[in-house]
């Protein structure tokens, strides 16, 4: 008999059903519609975020390629931009692919990963910033390191929690006494992950296991999800994040419980992501809303 890596406890209130709902129904949408996800990720991850797409039901396709990145950016149905090995090539080819992106209202998500210390990848996510994707996704470090709240956290691993981060996240989609806003959602990764974005206001999603930080790609693949869902809810990327995260989540929850390890975790996982139904999502899911609105 395996144990199960601990679950975090909900924060105070109770899961909302209403979310729950809205979660299952995006699952399918992204099911029946099977979303072309342009991935420039880092090299590190690509069969991991490849096969997470898969399992989900959509597709992915890795076009890092200046010259092709900007016309693929504009047939695709979303993009994801990942900082996690910015070479020159990828690096030139992630500017020219948001830059389509925005031009041709394709949904994309910035993944600042390791961002901070580091001083290319750091410049090249503040520029991405600049270009205002749909959703900024990442742990609290690296969200406060692109947003110039902090100095970052350790490689990739956050030094530092969701709440810590929940402030510049509140401003990056309101912007400042008022500016304009810089990101039109932000989803903070951490035990309980904070998703904020001014039409869904400030979300938690407490579903999730140790054993996503224990492979390859946990995080990283994450954000290829949330692309995904973008692509079915390009109007409201926060809805977006907010159900991407609840699956992504609750497939490494249920996977967990039968998992030995890592070892057993990873392929159980991809099982369970290509398994899950709207019905263990309703049953599952531990969305609670924090505000309905973004705090002024």
């Amino acid at each position: 008999m395996h144990t199960a890596a601990p679950v975090p406890t909900p924060p105070a209130g109770g899961p909302d059903p209403d979310w729950a709902d809205r979660t299952a129904t995006l699952l399918e949408a992204v099911r029946a519609r099977s979303p072309l996800v342009h991935c420039i990720t880092n090299t590190v991850v690509q069969n991991v975020t490849a096969n997470v797409l898969l399992a989900l039901g959509a597709s992915a396709a890795m076009v890092d390629v200046v010259s092709e990145a900007g016309p693929f950016a504009r047939v695709a149905d979303a993009l994801l931009v990942n900082t996690g090995t910015p070479h020159a090539e990828p690096r030139a080819a992630s500017l020219e692919a948001a830059a389509a992106a925005v031009d041709a209202g394709t949904p994309w998500v910035l993944d600042p990963v390791a961002v901070g210390s580091l001083p290319v990848r750091t410049a090249l996510a503040r520029d991405l910033l600049a270009l205002g994707p749909s959703v900024l996704r990442g742990n609290a470090s690296e969200v406060l390191a692109v947003l110039g709240a902090s100095a970052g956290g350790r490689g990739v691993d956050s030094t530092v929690g969701p709440d810590d981060a929940r402030a510049a996240a509140v401003d990056a989609v309101s912007g400042p006494s008022g500016s304009r806003r810089r990101v039109a959602a932000v989803a903070v990764s951490g035990p309980v992950d904070l998703l904020v974005a001014p039409d869904t206001g400030l979300v938690r999603v407490a579903n999730g296991t140790e054993l996503l930080t224990r492979i390859t790609g946990g995080g990283c693949a994450l954000g290829a999800v949330v692309a995904a869902f973008t692509a079915v809810s390009p109007d409201d990327p926060g809805a977006a994040a907010v159900a991407a995260t609840a699956v992504h989540t609750i497939a490494a929850e249920l996977a967990a419980r039968e998992a030995g390890g890592p070892g057993t975790f990873q392929p159980l996982f991809l099982d369970r992501l290509a398994s899950l139904s709207p019905e263990d999502v309703v049953r599952t899911a531990r969305i609670t809303v924090e505000s309905p609105a973004v705090p002024a």
